[in-house]
C-alpha cells in the first residue's frame, strides 16, 4: 500500500434488523472490527427507529469505549413534521457529530454544529464540495455512482478545502429513495400499514427482470443495486488519488471478516487477491462489482484478477 493512510468508516445500517440483531452487530463491531469511525442511526425509514432506539445509547457507549469515533446518521428523506423535528433535534441537541443525508438539515447548521456529509447528498462537483466545506463539514462521503475521474477531482478539491473525502467501498449501493414503500406493495400492503415487512429481508429484497435476471434490491422506500460494490483491489489507487477514507456498508453474515480483509490489505498483511477470495467465502451470496468507478456500466462485475 501507499504510505497515505486510508481510514475505514462503517456506514449506517440500511436494513431493518431486530433490536437484538442491531445491538449484537454493533457490539461485535466494537470488539472485533478495526474501523476508525462508525455512523449509526436510521437512514431509510423513521418507522423503524422506535424498535431499537433504546439500544442506541449502549451501542454508542460501547463503540466509543472501544476507541471508535461515532457519528449519528440522519434520515435520508424527511417528509413529515415529526421527522423534521427529529432531524433538527439530532443536529442541535445530540451533542454529537451528525452525518447529514438530507440537505434540509443544513437549515439548522451554525458555527457550533459538528457535521459531515453522507453519500446520499449529491456532491458531484468542486463547487458543491467547497460550499459544504465552508459551511463546516468535517468530511464528505461521495455518492457511490461517481466515476474515478470525478473522485480524483473531488479528492483534490477536498485537500484544498481541508475536508476529508470518503468513497463507498463495500456493500449494495443506494440508488434512490421514494415516498412510496416498494416492500409493502410487494406484500400487498400500503406504506401506512406496512407491518414492517422489510424485516423479512436482512439485505434487501431482490428484484428480477421479466427474464428472471437479478436486477436491483428494494429496502422499504429505498432502491439499491443488486451487486455489492467492492473496491478491495483499488485501495492503493484511491489513496494515491487523495481519498482519505473508505465506507463499508453493513450487511448480514460475517461482516467483521469483510472489515478485517480491508484492514489487512491496507496494512499490507495480505494481497488484494487473497482478500477478495476470503470475502467471496464470507459473503457467498454477494455478486461483487466496481462498475460505477471504473466501467461504463455500474452493474459490471469485477474484472478478472
Amino acid at each position: 500500500m501507499t504510505d497515505k493512510r486510508l481510514a475505514l468508516t462503517l456506514g449506517p445500517l440500511q436494513f431493518n434488523w431486530s433490536a437484538e440483531a442491531f445491538y449484537d452487530f454493533y457490539a461485535r463491531i466494537a470488539d472485533e472490527a478495526p474501523v476508525d469511525k462508525v455512523v449509526i442511526g436510521e437512514l431509510v425509514c423513521s418507522k423503524r427507529s422506535p424498535f431499537y432506539e433504546d439500544r442506541l445509547p449502549a451501542a454508542i457507549e460501547r463503540l466509543q469505549r472501544a476507541g471508535k469515533s461515532v457519528a449519528l446518521g440522519s434520515l435520508a428523506l424527511v417528509t413529515l413534521d415529526r421527522e423534521r423535528r427529529a432531524a433538527r433535534e439530532l443536529l442541535t441537541e445530540s451533542g454529537m457529530e451528525v452525518e447529514i443525508n438530507d440537505l434540509s438539515l443544513m437549515n439548522y447548521v451554525d458555527e457550533q454544529s459538528a457535521f459531515s456529509i453522507g453519500p446520499l447528498v449529491n456532491t458531484y462537483n468542486e463547487g458543491t464540495l467547497a460550499f459544504l466545506a465552508k459551511k463546516g463539514a468535517r468530511s464528505i462521503c461521495l455518492p457511490p455512482e461517481l466515476p474515478f475521474a470525478s473522485v480524483e477531482a473531488l479528492a483534490a478539491a477536498g485537500l484544498q478545502a481541508g475536508v476529508g473525502v470518503e468513497v463507498w467501498a463495500y456493500g449494495r449501493t443506494p440508488l434512490a429513495m421514494s415516498g412510496r414503500c416498494y416492500h409493502a406493495r410487494a406484500h400487498g400492503l400500503t406504506k401506512d400499514s406496512c407491518k414492517l415487512v422489510c424485516e423479512k429481508d436482512l439485505d434487501g429484497l431482490t428484484v428480477r427482470t421479466l427474464e428472471g435476471k437479478d436486477f436491483l434490491a428494494i429496502n422499504g422506500v429505498q432502491t439499491l443495486s443488486h451487486n455489492y460494490c467492492n473496491l478491495i483491489g483499488s485501495l492503493d489507487r484511491l489513496a494515491k488519488a487523495g481519498v482519505t477514507s473508505l465506507r463499508l456498508s453493513p450487511h448480514s453474515g460475517d461482516f467483521v471478516a469483510i472489515v478485517q480483509n480491508f484492514a489487512g490489505v491496507l496494512a499490507g498483511d495480505i494481497e488484494p487477491e487473497q482478500a477478495l477470495a476470503a470475502m467471496r467465502a464470507s459473503a457467498p451470496e454477494a455478486e461483487f462489482s466496481d462498475g460505477f468507478l471504473f466501467r461504463e456500466c455500474g452493474a459490471a462485475p469485477l474484472a478478472p484478477a
